[in-house]
């Protein structure tokens, strides 16, 4: 049995499973699932057809999450769009924001505060920091680390495999340090690293790391002396 407190507003055909947590003053929209196990803190706000607290799963050719999955937690005051989808393992902090259509896969942690814009992706064993803003459609890549304050513009993508599938790597995403700007459309090869309120012009492929405090933008990214 689920923990449902008569304050919470169901709407028509939300599915809850067994050992779900609910809290005060949680709003639910029409035809949306919440998997068992799921945690979700008081005054969370979830939209339509989302399904939150999948288990991930995998064919012989996709790797294994780098650890074992608990249950996903979504803390007080989180705000979550319509068509979402959040995997189990994953922690959302407190009064983050989440757009329509987003995709969050397992062993995320998002802080407080941040916001994951519309269509936006996260993928595996992702750390999102306090207060980030990932935009439309932008595509943060397995094993990448935000810092705090991050900005990622539109449809910005990143990668974590060098070889891309052609031998064994081991995987490993940008890591973007506290207050980095990264500009619509720009691509951040593996395992870089973005310094400290460093800007990337829109558009730039970042192929090595940047020191903090920078501009720099081109295909290969350069500092700019501005």
């Amino acid at each position: 049995m689920s923990n449902i407190p008569e304050s919470a507003q169901l709407g028509n055909y939300v599915v809850i499973e067994d050992n779900v947590i609910l809290g005060e003053g949680v709003v639910i929209g029409h035809h949306t699932t919440i998997l068992e196990g799921t945690q979700i803190g008081d005054n969370v706000s979830i939209g339509c057809n989302c399904v939150l607290g999948i288990k991930p799963s995998v064919n012989k050719r996709m790797r294994k999450t780098s650890k074992g999955y608990t249950n996903l937690t979504i803390q007080p005051g989180t705000r979550i769009g319509h068509l979402v989808s959040i995997y189990s393992g994953t922690i959302i902090e407190k009064n983050v924001f989440i757009g329509d259509h987003a995709s969050i896969r397992e062993n995320v942690s998002i802080g407080e505060e941040s916001v994951i814009g519309r269509a936006a992706i996260v993928e595996l064993n992702t750390t999102i920091g306090k207060s980030c803003t990932i935009q439309t459609q932008a595509y943060v890549t397995g094993d990448t680390t935000l810092e705090d304050h991050v900005f990622i513009g539109p449809c910005v993508s990143m990668s974590n495999d060098k070889y891309m599938g052609a031998k064994h790597y081991s995987l490993k995403g940008p890591y973007i340090k506290t207050g980095a700007k990264i500009g619509n459309n720009a691509s951040l090869l593996p395992a870089i690293v973005i310094g400290a309120k460093t800007i990337i012009g829109a558009g730039a492929v970042v192929t090595k790391n940047l020191e903090d405090k920078i501009v720099a933008a081109g295909v290969p990214a350069k500092k700019l002396n501005w």
